[in-house]
Order: C-alpha cells, then structure tokens, then sequence
C-alpha cells in the first residue's frame, strides 16, 4: 500500500537521548523504563522498551535513539508509555534500536 508525504509527515519522529534505564518488573514481557530526553520542546519522556535481549541499562543510558512522539501515551503494566522507541529486528527477531551515527540535537525531526 502506497502512502504520500502529507501520510509520512504525520508521524512525529524525533531524536533524544536515554538518560535512564531501569528493569520494568511488572511488565508481562521482558523490559525496560526508559526516560528520553527530547530537548525543551518536548522535554523528558517515559517509554516501555522489549530490548533487554540486546542492551543492558548501561549500555542504554547516554545512547540517542529514534522514537514517535505524537502516540497517544499507553498505559503498560503500572507506568505510562509516552513515547514509541523504535528498531529493526535482528535475525533472532530481538529489536534493535534505531539510532544516529553521529551526535545531533535532541529533538531533531526525522524527514
């Protein structure tokens, strides 16, 4: 199925660093809280992210990763997921993130 710009342009991508990443004990599948810092536009926001397969909290914590943020927030377990991280599957099917391969602003638009 085809989709013109104006479908793509809806999607609100932005850039943001994880400043923290914790175990998400009660979510039925494994997890982590992550909070992401988007820049004073947006500011910090909370996302629920199936990556502990690939990533420890350490390794997570400073990445800059790629995210939606125009979702209405999802209620997970006990938190608010604000915010979409998203990733590409490996050849296990475990996520992994998107990301740039160079520092930009967080906040930064994808187009």
């Amino acid at each position: 199925m085809a989709i013109d710009y104006d479908d793509f342009a809806r999607v609100d991508i932005r850039v943001g660093t994880i400043v923290s990443a914790e175990p998400f004990a009660k979510a039925r599948k494994p997890a982590y809280v992550l909070q992401v810092d988007f820049g004073p536009e947006i500011g910090l926001k909370k996302s629920s992210a199936q990556v502990t397969a690939r990533y420890t909290p350490e390794e997570l914590v400073g990445r800059q990763v790629a995210a939606v943020v125009n979702f209405p927030p999802r209620q997970i377990a006990n938190i608010m997921s604000e915010v979409l991280v998203v990733g590409f599957p490996d050849e296990r099917g475990e996520v992994v993130l998107v990301g740039v391969d160079r520092p930009v602003p967080n906040g930064g638009k994808l187009y």
